[in-house]
């Protein structure tokens, strides 16, 4: 169960994340979940959203540079021993992950993950009977 994630390169300057946001909202495109990681000169914004290729496409339109990912995501209890887990399963195989971030939903939490060998995790992962969630699941939240 792979979920396509958007990955924007912004400029680190102000107002950069607003138009990019400014764009999907004119799509009306819902964000389910977001994530940005900076550098002094530029960021990377993951996002996943409600419609990946018609927010690609109107990024590309407006001059954003934008790629599509792969990630799995997971739900487990809010405990950082849950998330441990996890991550134990995935180096018990040794598959890395480049890349996570996880938000709050109700008592629990929804964990990205962007592995070098989604399909094994995803495999290991349902193994260990770990809560895989799809695409359609974000649509739902």
């Amino acid at each position: 169960m792979v979920i396509s994630q958007l990955s924007v390169f912004l400029e680190n300057k102000s107002g950069r994340l607003a138009e990019v946001l400014e764009v999907l909202g004119n799509e009306d495109l819902r964000i389910t979940a977001l994530s940005v990681a900076d550098t002094n000169e530029f960021g990377i914004l993951r996002l996943i959203v409600s419609d990946t290729d018609k927010a690609r496409v109107a990024l590309r339109e407006h001059n954003f540079t934008v790629n599509v990912t792969e990630v799995i995501s997971v739900m487990v209890p809010d405990q950082a021993r849950h998330y441990a887990k996890v991550l134990k399963v995935l180096s018990d195989i040794n598959i890395s992950v480049e890349y996570t971030y996880g938000f709050p939903h109700g008592k629990e939490a929804v964990i990205v993950l962007r592995c070098s060998n989604n399909e094994e995790a995803v495999k290991a992962l349902e193994n260990k009977n770990i809560e895989l969630l799809s695409a359609k699941d974000f649509k739902d939240f």
